[in-house]
């Protein structure tokens, strides 16, 4: 059996024995994995700070081809997000993204650019109102890394761009095709919402370096944009996310 170091996201586990735990973790160089990790509940085990929900950790990790959980032999604290732990929204908005990561990512199916964009946004994640913009770049990012990401300069039918996204100009998105529709290929297609410049523009710096997707748009475009992507995203996994409901929910934002 192969052994391999790398930086592991904690998504989630479960007790196993008196002993142990399986975890799902999703890894630098090797993507989402299932894995058992003998002595994880020992209060004065190998692992007694490290593995923890939603930290990162530097593992050692025996690597199985085939269907049998990989095994964790070491397991090193190198990053624990302190917000996390200080505001329920907060969590939920962790929990949020490792929910995602755990549904729509392939076992062994690495994204190292992922693994980084998971991590940012969990560092600053600090209970603002950017809080939501972050969240709906990470989605973005996770779509773009699955090849499942929207088109927002042209037409998702015909390849055509569509009107130009000026705040006095609505555009057409398919939230089923995923991405804009130009007037041409509008007439017909089901599941339109239709977007204001500003929403869309802000879409497209959420997916873009930079600061702009901090200031662009009011909170009605923040808010068409997050009904967006939430259609997106349930589109894919074919249901609501289960922390979904839980995600900003009340005047805690």
């Amino acid at each position: 059996m192969p052994s391999l170091r790398t930086d592991a996201l904690v998504l989630r586990y479960t007790d196993y024995s008196n002993s142990s735990r399986i975890f799902t973790l999703f890894t630098r160089d090797l993507g989402k994995v299932d894995a058992i990790a003998k002595g994880s509940r020992r209060l004065k085990g190998p692992f007694e700070n490290a593995l923890d929900l939603l930290s990162v950790c530097d593992i050692v990790l025996l690597y199985k081809s085939n269907e049998t959980l990989d095994l964790v032999t070491e397991a090193c604290l190198v990053e624990r997000f302190a917000a996390l732990g200080a505001n329920l929204a907060t969590m939920y908005a962790g929990c949020y993204l490792a929910e995602l990561l755990t549904e729509l990512t392939q076992p062994h199916d690495p994204h190292p650019r992922l693994f980084d964009s998971a991590v940012i946004t969990l560092r600053y994640l600090n209970h603002s109102p950017l809080d939501r913009r972050r969240i709906m770049r990470f989605e973005l990012a996770l779509l773009r890394e699955l090849g499942l990401m929207p088109s927002l300069e042209t037409c998702v039918h015909c390849g055509m761009p569509p009107v130009s996204a000026q705040a006095n100009q609505s555009v057409a998105f398919g939230l089923a095709t995923g991405g804009v529709i130009c007037a041409e290929c509008r007439p017909g297609q089901p599941h339109v919402a239709t977007l204001s410049g500003q929403t869309l523009e802000l879409l497209r710096a959420l997916t873009q370096r930079g600061n702009a997707w901090r200031s662009i748009g009011a909170p009605r475009d923040e808010n068409m944009a997050r009904e967006v992507v939430a259609s997106i995203i349930c589109h894919l996994l074919g249901r609501r996310p289960r922390m979904h409901r839980y995600l900003f929910s009340g005047n805690e934002m």
